[in-house]
């Protein structure tokens, strides 16, 4: 297969301290997941379990809003997947917290 037959995706991973983003040519046809298992993004973070992750194309959550999930989204040339970090707290609750805080309780 030639290189014109290939198209150019980004996997991109993030932590605090350290990010990458690794960029890949890939067969048309290629799904997300398939994407990332390839990038070799995991060498790089030995911690990270691709299979459980959440993921997303320019922010936005595959599985979501009518986009297929990671192991069933085709990508496109130029696409980014995102692999996303579980949350550290759920947000719901820390806006409450935060509510409680603000409201002076009589």
């Amino acid at each position: 297969m030639a290189d014109f037959d290939l198209i150019m995706v980004e996997v991109a991973y993030a932590l605090p301290h350290k990010q990458k983003i690794v960029s890949l040519l890939v067969k048309p046809g290629t799904t997300a997941i398939e994407a990332v298992r390839g990038s070799g993004i995991q060498a790089q973070f030995p911690e990270l379990d691709i299979e459980a992750s959440k993921m997303g194309i320019f922010g936005q959550s595959l599985g979501t809003k009518g986009l297929e999930t990671a192991d069933k989204h085709v990508l496109h040339q130029g696409d980014r997947v995102e692999i996303y970090r579980p949350l550290s707290s759920d947000p719901k609750e820390a806006r409450r917290k935060r509510a409680d805080k603000e409201i002076p309780k009589s």
